[in-house]
């Protein structure tokens, strides 16, 4: 016996879609996903679940009805959608002077209003090239004699002859323009990934490739059946009006105007019964209904062209995308990365960052690292960002708000003074005020002076003082100490990256410290150890404990520091030290062996530093 040949089974889907800029739409029962080439060559995909009501879903089951639904809803998700691509794959220059204009003093987002008024002009257009225009042409042509008596059957046939003839030149006239054949291209990437799927292939470009531009459920089709059908429906309505309700008994404009005015009243129920005709001829492949297709895939001919592979990529990207949320409800929206302004992703960044109850100054801090532009400039800037820029921050937020890890962990690193220290969790991020501790070491220093930074962390005082010191050619020696080895590591490799000369010694306090020095530089845990619960979460669960815990009071390290810097000071040394608010008074109190002490403050007028001298 003969072997039988597999017969490979089709795979019959209900999901459509939809030709966009530089991309395609797919909507299935559940979702809709729109894929789109993003102007650095990026596929995006944005989904969204159809969020259907009772009623929707009861007149979705209704004929003619659930025809009308779906072309309304056709025409506003589909502008939508057009829209949408735009703005992803839109100009990424700078805004104009007068779209900045508008802006500020019009609260007027220029783009918006012309993206409404080209979709009002478009159907503006419509109206007039597909209703109007037919209808003038056939009534210049019944003025010219008796032969073509008004709103009979031939009188529509010649409407609709007209209507066809104006859409295809229409199509010819826009085919012409580039962005329109790319359009074309990705119609015929979405009828291909389609059929690929219905022949049970394995969805791939060189698979869709070889599939047909040409499909039953295509627009262009609809269109067709929407003007062959909208003869007989208007043969039969004018015949009803003018035979038995007699409203076309008034003068040639009024009469025009009645016209006109069924034809829209109309022309939903045309193309509910259209979508109805639409439907049955794509539940069969017989030949028998090939005269009644041949007209709708001659004008896909023209609505689709060949697309690329790198096309078909992108709308197998939306089809498996629609795809995947009608099978599993769990899976979520996703969204485009859209270029925008440095001015409009912060104040983005900054509501998203207030609401999840982060320090927005951590979403100022973020952008101006990642772009360039400085933070007080960020409210003003109309620097564009491009999406992978946006995404890659986006991402880095992400995880600030998922984890509560602070910022400058996750970047990895933090300027201070004017130098980038690394930073990971083995040492505490810089503050801005220990830049003023730094300052006041700085101002300290005469030539040949020996340093010592104690509790030295990511080592981010000591690069500082050893930089600034070779700058000011004092020919000072720096030395660094931690009892961490982790933070020794942390700050050896902040000195190698900077260029900074600096011995370090592991070392609890002064126990390992040799020799004496000149000045001592100290910020040392001082967080009373019963307020390190209530201390915010990015730094109770990710900064080192061991570099907040002060003890009881907070005061620990000072009471050690008294007893034991006397012996590793020079005659006359400064010992300097930061400390928390509240605390400088006592701290005085506990060098009083010291020939003086001065008290500082800091940016906030808070009393945040002591300086001891022997």
């Amino acid at each position: 016996m003969g072997k039988k040949k597999d017969k490979k089974k089709d795979n019959r889907t209900y999901i459509g879609g939809q030709a966009v800029l530089e991309g395609v739409m797919m909507r299935g029962k559940t979702a809709y996903a729109t894929a789109v080439r993003d102007p650095e060559g990026n596929i995006q995909v944005e989904s969204r679940r159809l969020h259907l009501s009772r009623g929707r879903r009861i007149a979705g089951k209704i004929p003619i009805v659930r025809g009308v639904i779906s072309f309304v809803s056709s025409l506003v998700t589909g502008s939508k959608i057009l829209m949408r691509s735009a703005e992803v794959y839109g100009d990424e220059g700078e805004p104009s002077k007068f779209e900045k204009w508008c802006e500020e003093k019009l609260h007027l987002d220029l783009m918006a209003a012309a993206s409404f008024i080209a979709t009002l002009l478009g159907i503006v257009l419509a109206v007039g090239l597909f209703i109007v225009l037919p209808m003038v042409l056939v009534n210049l042509l019944a003025d010219t004699g008796s032969w073509l008596p008004p709103r009979s059957i031939g009188y529509n046939l010649m409407q609709g002859l007209f209507r066809l003839i104006i859409f295809v030149l229409y199509i010819v006239i826009i085919s012409a323009m580039r962005d329109i054949r790319r359009v074309f291209m990705y119609h015929g990437a979405e009828h291909k990934t389609i059929t690929c799927f219905e022949r049970g292939m394995e969805l791939t470009p060189a698979n869709a490739k070889t599939c047909s531009r040409i499909h039953d459920r295509c627009g262009t089709t609809f269109l067709f059946l929407v003007m062959a059908i909208s003869i007989i429906v208007f043969s039969v309505v004018n015949w009803v009006c003018d035979t038995y309700l007699g409203i076309f008994d008034y003068g040639k404009v009024l009469n025009f105007l009645i016209e006109f005015a069924i034809k829209i009243l109309f022309l939903p129920i045309v193309a509910g019964i259209s979508y109805e005709v639409l439907k049955l001829l794509s539940k069969s492949q017989s030949k028998i209904l090939l005269p009644i297709k041949a007209p709708g895939f001659a004008l896909q001919k023209l609505t689709t062209r060949e697309p690329g592979e790198d096309m078909l990529e992108v709308a197998i990207a939306a089809f498996k995308k629609v795809y995947e949320m009608d099978a599993d409800e769990t899976v979520p929206e996703t969204d485009f990365v859209v270029s925008r302004t440095v001015k409009k992703y912060t104040e983005e960044l900054k509501a998203y960052f207030a609401e999840e109850g982060i320090d927005v100054s951590d979403a100022e801090w973020l952008i101006a690292e990642k772009t360039g532009v400085p933070r007080s400039e960020l409210a003003s800037s109309d620097k564009m960002l491009l999406p992978s820029r946006i995404r890659a921050m986006d991402e880095i937020a992400g995880v600030r708000v998922s984890t509560g890890k602070p910022l400058w962990y996750i970047l990895g690193s933090a300027e201070f003074y004017g130098y980038e220290i690394k930073v990971d969790e083995r040492v505490l991020i810089p503050r801005p005020e220990t830049e003023l501790l730094t300052e006041m070491a700085i101002r300290s220093l005469e030539e040949g002076d020996k340093v010592l930074d104690l509790c030295t962390g990511s080592g981010c005082i000591a690069v500082a003082v050893a930089k600034e010191a070779a700058k000011l050619g004092k020919g000072v020696t720096v030395t660094a100490a931690d009892n961490s080895a982790g933070a020794i590591t942390v700050a050896q490799i902040n000195a190698k990256a900077n260029g900074a000369d600096i011995k370090f010694v592991q070392s609890d306090l002064l126990a390992n410290v040799r020799g004496k020095f000149n000045v001592i530089v100290c910020n040392p845990p001082y967080i009373k150890r019963g307020d390190i619960p209530s201390l915010q979460r990015e730094i109770r669960e990710h900064e080192p404990l061991s570099a907040l815990d002060g003890g009881e009071d907070g005061l620990d390290f000072y009471r050690r520091l008294a007893k034991e810097a006397p012996k590793k000071l020079v005659r006359g040394g400064t010992l300097l030290m930061e400390c928390g608010a509240g605390q400088a008074q006592e701290i005085v109190k506990l060098f009083n062996k010291f020939d003086y002490t001065i008290i500082s403050r800091d940016y906030n007028d808070v009393e945040r530093f002591v300086r001891a001298v022997l």
